[in-house]
């Protein structure tokens, strides 16, 4: 039987458990293949349920790990109990090494994805980024089925796909063997990658696109809706494991 005060006391601890405020973003080093790599981690206010990775944008137009939607996207998967890596990829902020077009960015993910995975074994692993950052995991994909890693939230916003002008075009590779209920979110507006893009990327791998209606690239005064979407996603109901 529970008396009075130790129900009262349970209760107050779940208060003041749900109403308690996360701890502050630190930062890490991590070994990286291109040197040391600095890294913001954010941790949940009780023990993490799970992991995640945060890949950030392009570093020539200001891509960082402090870029405003890998924090929203961070902030989320927090809120979901999640312990966050925001890596700088090599040649950004403290991060050793030079930029490398794409490849050695994912490999400097799959170093982090891998640490986080050594320190927290057995939690589930989340993906997410934003523009090239969502290219980015994309490369690495294939390296983490093969790591044994089961992916249980892949997050894609504003990622570039096909021709986007006439010097630049993008192979984005498919990833729906690898995360066949991947979120896949764009801004109805992108002003860098046309939806157009994203849907001809999507069709042949059956991946639903959710879009933003009246959204640009950066989804500028849409990040309250962004962050619902990928909130309704994480609360998505998941299938039993075999």
């Amino acid at each position: 039987m529970v008396s009075p005060s130790n129900a009262s006391n349970a209760s107050n601890a779940s208060s003041n458990a749900a109403n308690a405020s996360p701890p502050p973003t630190r930062r890490e080093s991590f070994p990286g293949p291109a040197g040391a790599l600095e890294v913001l981690i954010d941790t949940p206010v009780a023990a993490p349920t799970g992991i995640a990775v945060v890949a950030h944008p392009h570093p020539s137009q200001g891509g960082t790990a402090e870029h405003k939607i890998p924090q929203v996207l961070a902030r989320a998967l927090q809120g979901h109990g999640f312990l966050v890596a925001r890596p700088n990829y090599r040649g950004v902020g403290a991060s050793e090494g030079s930029y490398d077009g794409g490849p050695g960015e994912a490999q400097d993910v799959l170093a982090v994805m891998r640490a986080l995975r050594a320190r927290h074994a057995g939690l589930p692993l989340a993906l997410a980024g934003f523009s090239f950052g969502a290219f980015v995991l994309t490369l690495g994909l294939g390296e983490i089925v093969e790591d044994g890693a089961s992916i249980a939230h892949l997050i894609l916003s504003g990622m570039p796909s096909g021709r986007l002008s006439e010097t630049l075009a993008y192979d984005t590779p498919a990833v729906a063997e690898a995360a066949p209920d991947a979120l896949v979110v764009h801004g109805e507006r992108d002003e860098r990658v046309p939806l157009i893009n994203v849907f001809e990327w999507a069709r042949p791998q059956e991946l639903p696109v959710v879009v933003i209606p009246g959204a640009g690239h950066f989804f500028t005064g849409k990040l309250p809706a962004l962050r619902t979407v990928v909130e309704g996603y994480l609360r998505r109901p998941r299938p039993a494991q075999a």
